[in-house]
């Protein structure tokens, strides 16, 4: 069930309506309502996937138990490398085996060996996967740094995991947040679901408006790259940061908004990244909560700074491949790490990579120094040349593509697939990012207006504007989806 589907909004306002009005009396029954509503909201894609999310959950309440019950840190790393094994090893076999299945082939291939790929398989990748595996992990790693004490409510853990709004691309919650707000009464609070109304309205605008829209210009160069000039090929990698920004961040707004009708605070997964100043200020803004969970779980573990600039440095490179690699079972999203760790490194190595946590561009100003644009410009088209790797359906294309801007270097007037202006986009998109750095200190608020009625014309223009760019034949699933 997609959050910009017919379906979607007739599945949440009944279960609002029934959770608040019907279950809202005890919190058991209200997080029994709350669960079995994530089943389904899950299951509509395919019941079969339910028993993947059930396993997880009980080997991790399990697991849970059995670690804080210890005293031996032995036996807690014993039951420890349970929980890890048993999700990456999920992980593993539904969205990576057939990727070292290939590999394998194609290196002995190499070497002078010809081998046919009989050992593949046509394995569904099941959605979501990549995200309620690493919560679940989260969980029994919490317990063991005795940052947690494991819930003994079954039920509370379940619904922890499966929470629908956040279940198919997160955020990607820890159980310190999550899980508290889940074993805690909760009542229904008129203000938090009006954010939570505005937040889903604004990010259904991000998706139908600016990723989808954009998506067929997109498609069709990268398809068709080799029939292009570099100015297309450009164009077309530039509009593709807008897309998977308006597609992932508005997804996230839709979940934070939607778990706001239901008492429930989500972290912030995103923090107008368009605006970031260098590359680790970007890692800062853009998906939040994955960047935090390889912070936490990878990077400090493995010393993080606190050891020799040799070893950080490593350190970076490996947190970077890993999260190429999370992304998906292509080298193409390997490569797209390793690039990042490239442009991050030097930052980090100059010290730069922690002067603008905590502040935003122009944090007092109107508008951002000449400077600040500069950095800006400099750090958006870095992250963006990234993306022909992200965006590439292989790693021979994505060289294709770069290599078809470096030798056919000229200009030529695009025209849109479906025979649109194409002025009106970028019309759009400047609009769209005025309105994003006008914004820009409270990702929470899209419609923070003193005056009604200019609060009004912007909920009316949202509106208007999802109508007249919502087309019902392109495809509206959610990038992330496929991670």
């Amino acid at each position: 069930m997609l959050f910009n589907s017919i379906d979607f909004f007739i599945f949440l306002p009944i279960v609002f309506a029934l959770y608040w009005f019907l279950f809202y009396k005890k919190l058991k029954i209200q997080n029994v309502f709350l669960l079995s509503a994530s089943y389904i909201f899950y299951g509509l894609w395919d019941w079969r996937f339910l028993f993947l999310i059930l396993a997880s959950t009980v080997v991790d309440f399990f697991v849970g138990q059995v670690i804080y019950s210890h005293n031996s840190n032995r036996k807690r790393k014993s039951w420890l490398w349970v929980s890890v094994l048993f999700n990456v090893g999920l992980l593993g076999f539904f969205k990576y085996y057939n990727f070292f299945v290939d590999s394998w082939v194609d290196f002995v291939s190499i070497l002078g060996y010809e081998l046919k790929s009989t050992w593949t398989l046509q394995i569904i990748l099941p959605v979501g996967i990549s995200f309620y595996t690493f919560q679940t992990m989260s969980y029994s790693l919490d317990i063991y740094y005795k940052r947690l004490t494991p819930t003994k409510d079954f039920i509370s853990f379940a619904t922890f995991v499966s929470f629908f709004p956040q279940l198919v691309a997160g955020p990607i919650e820890r159980a310190s947040n999550l899980l508290s707000q889940i074993t805690t009464k909760r009542a229904f609070n008129y203000t938090q679901c009006t954010e939570g109304l505005k937040l889903i309205l604004w990010g259904l605008f991000k998706k139908v408006v600016i990723a989808d829209s954009i998506a067929p210009i997109v498609d069709d160069i990268f398809a068709n790259y080799a029939d292009y000039p570099a100015s297309t090929l450009i164009l077309g990698v530039s509009l593709f940061s807008f897309q998977v920004y308006g597609d992932f961040s508005g997804y996230s707004d839709i979940a934070i908004g939607t778990a706001k009708l239901f008492g429930i605070e989500l972290m912030s997964n995103f923090k107008f990244p368009i605006f970031s100043r260098n590359v680790a200020e970007y890692w800062q803004r853009w998906h939040v909560s994955l960047s935090t969970w390889f912070r936490h779980y990878v990077y400090i573990p493995l010393g993080g700074s606190r050891v020799s600039k040799l070893k950080s440095v490593r350190n970076i490179i490996i947190i970077f491949l890993v999260s190429g690699f999370w992304h998906g079972a292509n080298w193409t999203f390997i490569a797209w790490g390793a690039f990042h760790a490239l442009l991050y490194i030097p930052v980090f190595l100059m010290g730069r990579n922690r002067i603008y946590m905590g502040n935003v561009v122009a944090e007092n100003r109107w508008f951002p120094s000449l400077i600040e644009i500069g950095q800006i410009i400099l750090t958006f088209s870095l992250v963006t040349f990234s993306r022909v790797f992200f965006r590439s359906a292989s790693i021979t294309d994505a060289f294709g593509f770069l290599n078809q801007i470096w030798t056919n270097f000229s200009f030529e007037t695009y025209h849109h697939p479906l025979g649109y202006r194409m002025i009106d986009y970028f019309i759009l998109l400047i609009i769209f990012v005025l309105y994003e750095f006008r914004i820009r200190r409270d990702e929470r608020s899209p419609f923070k207006f003193k005056s009604k009625i200019v609060r009004f014309v912007a909920y009316t223009l949202v509106i208007l504007g999802m109508l007249l760019f919502f087309d019902d034949n392109i495809d509206r699933s959610f990038i992330y989806f496929q991670f």
